[in-house]
């Protein structure tokens, strides 16, 4: 079934092209910006989205099941569950997503929050016990102003950082007891992980012997030309082997026939580095399945986005789970040429079967593809198995080690 179908983010989202690309260099200017807010108390429950033994967990409440789409047409559901006894935790903090009228965000979780919760963590809880903290990010109505040239005054960059920060530590003291933990993050969120990693972790050895693996994905990671370690971090290096922890998975996916475009947003990093691209289905390189868990309808900006035909025809019985998976449709390698570093998503259709030939995830305002975000929207869905199964494996090199180290 042959056609592309475009991913519109709907009117509020629309004009936020080129936002994203200023945000690390504000975060890292943040102590020159920052404005005297309260601390958040982060022993207080409504201060979090998910953790274990929260009332009104967001992550525990999603509902995560999913149907296979096989290239043949067939229909299988998939169902999921967590695990309450995961011997590992996950700390997640989620990308630019308020659309609250302040500079900064409230500690109020709403649709957002939640509508982001259900697309990129709350899948983890099959491998990870799960923390989301709400942090006073900065929103989407404070970048709308500064990209128009009406910066808010009252915008805070380091707050952000400093929220997670606290959060981050309140966990480490309170909650982590020695486990290893997986940092996960996209965007807003990436960039004060990045942070986060940078001021706390890198050159604390005791602290970053917890970190099994970051992922840090749509952020720009910064890394010399040719290695796995330097740039963002002196000690942490790119994830090249299951086996391994400690280490980063970086990337921002581009349709391989869409590449980054001179003006891109993501792929290319500063201060003559280049972008980390480590491919979560193929650590080592060289081009690899794609093991991709598909929005049925919505997204992380938008409930309103329709949902893709799937199967032409339509089957009798429609495909009613929140997310897809389609076995073999997506390729995806890392590579890097005249305009970034990133992760090249092939999409391997064929108008001889009866499922779909694309994917929803470029981004489209008044009926224009901006080539320049690539699939940052859905960097995260694009390989949310693998980075499951990543998750999985490096978990077990990580206890393995640290059994063998007592």
């Amino acid at each position: 079934m042959a056609g592309r179908a475009s991913w519109s983010i709907g009117p509020r989202a629309s004009n936020v092209a080129g936002m994203i690309a200023l945000i690390p260099a504000l975060i890292a200017a943040a102590p020159l910006l920052a404005a005297d807010h309260p601390r958040n108390d982060y022993s207080k429950p409504e201060n979090w989205l998910c953790r274990p033994g929260l009332a009104g967990d967001v992550c525990g409440a999603s509902k995560l099941d999913s149907t296979t789409v096989g290239a043949n047409g067939r229909l299988r559901v998939e169902k999921w569950k967590a695990n309450p006894k995961a011997s590992v935790d996950c700390f997640y903090v989620y990308p630019t997503v308020s659309n609250d009228a302040t500079a900064n965000s409230d500690m109020i979780a709403n649709a957002d929050e939640r509508r982001v919760i259900e697309h990129q963590l709350a899948r983890f809880g099959s491998h990870c016990r799960v923390y989301a903290p709400l942090y006073r990010q900065v929103t989407l109505t404070a970048l709308r102003a500064l990209i128009i040239g009406k910066p808010m005054a009252d915008a805070d960059f380091a707050l952000p950082a400093k929220d997670v920060s606290d959060a981050w530590n309140r966990y480490l003291e309170h909650d982590n007891q020695g486990r290893g933990v997986v940092l996960i993050g996209h965007s807003q969120g990436a960039f004060v992980l990045t942070r986060l990693i940078h001021d706390e972790l890198d050159k604390n050895e005791a602290k970053r012997a917890l970190l099994i693996s970051a992922f840090l994905l749509g952020a720009n990671l910064a890394i010399p030309e040719g290695k796995d370690v330097g740039g963002a971090f002196e000690n942490v290096p790119l994830c090249r082997s299951t086996e391994q922890a400690g280490c980063v998975v970086a990337f921002s996916a581009f349709r391989a026939t869409d590449p980054p475009p001179p003006n891109t947003l993501f792929g290319k990093a500063a201060g003559g580095m280049t972008a980390a691209c480590v491919n979560p289905a193929a650590l080592e390189g060289g081009p690899a399945t794609l093991h991709a868990y598909l929005s049925n309808g919505g997204s992380i900006l938008s409930p309103e986005v329709s949902p893709l035909p799937w199967v032409t025809p339509a089957p009798s019985k429609p495909v009613s789970t929140p997310f897809v998976t389609v076995p073999g449709l997506l390729t995806g390698e890392c590579v890097k040429g005249e305009t970034g570093s990133y992760l090249s998503v092939r999409v391997n259709g064929d108008p001889a079967d009866p499922r779909t030939d694309d994917i929803k995830g470029d981004v489209v305002s008044a009926g224009a593809r901006l080539s320049n975000w690539g699939l940052h929207p859905i960097d995260m869905h694009l390989v949310m198995g693998d980075l499951l199964d990543l998750v999985a494996k490096q978990s077990r090199a990580w206890l393995s080690g640290r059994r063998a180290a007592r």
